[in-house]
This record gives structure tokens, sequence and C-alpha cells, in this order.
């Protein structure tokens, strides 16, 4: 993934990372983490009408110089960006969500970053069950604690990888992916459909999540979660208490 305007000090200044950035795991989780704390997840462009670009240029322009955020296609893309900058390979994969009650396309974009040869599913656009540190494919029907959260990856019939979350004491499918690579061109019809498609909950609602040390804070339209060590505090907001927790809390204007 190439962007002729992306710098890699641009981009570590913009995450807040001032430590190591040596080719090995330890430095794509810290990325992985720093960025996570700093890039929120966010569909304001889908809510004002436009359809999100992919060109990687308008990706670094919005997120990097803009200090905006994205949804999957645009922080993994930036992501994929500093890994490439950084000479670590990765591919992309096409994930099918599972949290839907019928089984729908494969929408979402995660990478998997191959380091020391080993394979790690990376992943910063999946909003508030979103991993917040790589995860070994290898490690399968282990419980992997980040944080506060749970995930475990396991692959049914030695087929298609499942990221499973523990939320209410069960454990909870989130997508199914391969390691079949994709091309960044790719995504664009599963984009389209993001931005536009009346049954996308982006385009049906405003969805914004930004990750920290203790938990996240998720703004589902006009509905602010805010989960602190497995503490969850739920608030009804009007509009214009909604507009000021985006700028306070998220670091976003809506119409930037």
């Amino acid at each position: 993934m190439h962007a002729d305007n992306f710098n890699l000090a641009r981009y570590l200044e913009r995450i807040g990372h001032d430590g190591g950035t040596r080719p090995d795991i330890a430095t794509v989780a810290a990325l992985m983490r720093r960025q996570l704390f700093t890039v929120p997840f966010e569909n304001l462009d889908v809510q004002a009408g436009r359809v999100v670009s992919l060109v990687p240029e308008a990706i670094v322009e919005k997120i990097v110089e803009r200090r905006r955020g994205g949804y999957c296609y645009e922080v993994n893309g930036l992501f994929a960006m500093a890994l490439e900058a950084l000479g670590i390979a990765y591919r992309f994969v096409a994930a099918r969500p599972m949290f839907y009650p019928v089984k729908r396309p494969k929408t979402h974009m995660a990478l998997v970053v191959r380091v020391s040869g080993a394979d790690w599913l990376c992943d910063l656009g999946f909003g508030s069950y979103g991993i917040r540190a790589p995860m070994n494919l290898a490690e399968l029907e282990a419980e992997v604690h980040q944080d506060m959260d749970a995930f475990m990856l396991s692959r049914p019939a030695g087929e298609e990888f499942v990221l499973k979350a523990r939320s209410g004491g069960q454990w909870l499918n989130q997508y199914a992916f391969d390691l079949s690579p994709q091309d960044w061109i790719d995504f664009v019809p599963a984009n389209y459909l993001n931005s536009t498609h009346p049954d996308a909950i982006f385009v049906q609602k405003r969805v914004v999540v930004l990750h920290d040390e203790s938990g996240r804070s998720i703004l589902v339209g006009n509905a602010l979660k805010v989960v602190r060590d497995n503490e969850v505090v739920e608030t009804a907001l009007d509009d214009a208490s909604a507009v000021s927790e985006l700028e306070r809390r998220f670091g976003l204007r809506p119409g930037i």
C-alpha cells in the first residue's frame, strides 16, 4: 500500500509514537496500539452523504494532515502504509462480519502481517469489539487477553479463521476470513456498499469509537457508551451535546 504523500515521521507524530521502529512484532503491536488510541473509527463522511475515498493520498491527507479518523479501509490502509515503510510484509484479507442475524458479504478489511515466519492478524477498524493487539494465527482455541478484553481465534473444520470476542460471559463470533490475499481495488465495491446502501449501519447512523488504555468510548447516533475496566456508563445525548462530545472526547469536528 503506497501513497505519494505518506511520510513515516508525520505518521508517527500523528499517533504519538516515540519508540522504536524495528521491523518486528513488538513494533507492529506498539504502532497498532498508538493508532487505536489516537485515530478514531468513524463514519462522518458517510453520514454527510459522501462516498469514502479509497485514494491512498486522500486517506493520508484526511487522517494524518486533517487529524480525522475513518472506517476499516481507511485506518487499516493507513496502517499498511506504515508497515510498508518499515519493510514489514502484510496482506489484505476480506472478512465476513458475523454479528448480523443473516449471512452478510465479506465487506470488512483486515490485515495479516508476517514477521519472523509467523502470521499475525492485525485490525484497527472493527469498532467496539476490535482487537487491540496482533493475534498469532497459529494460536487457535486459546483465550487471549488484551487489557480488559478477551479474544479467540478458531478454525472450524480447518477452513476459515473465525475471530471471537468474549462478551456477557459467552464467546461471540465477530468475523470470518481466509488467507486469500486481496488487492486494494478489490475493496472498492464493499466500500461503495458501506458508503451508500440503506441497509449498511454506516449509512443508517453515526458510529464513532476511540480506544484508550482502560477501555473505549462509543458514540452510536446520539447514544454515548463509555467502557472503563468492564464498567459501562451509557448516556442519551441531544444533538448539540453529541456534537460537543465528538470534539471533546473524539477530537472530531463534523464537516472538517
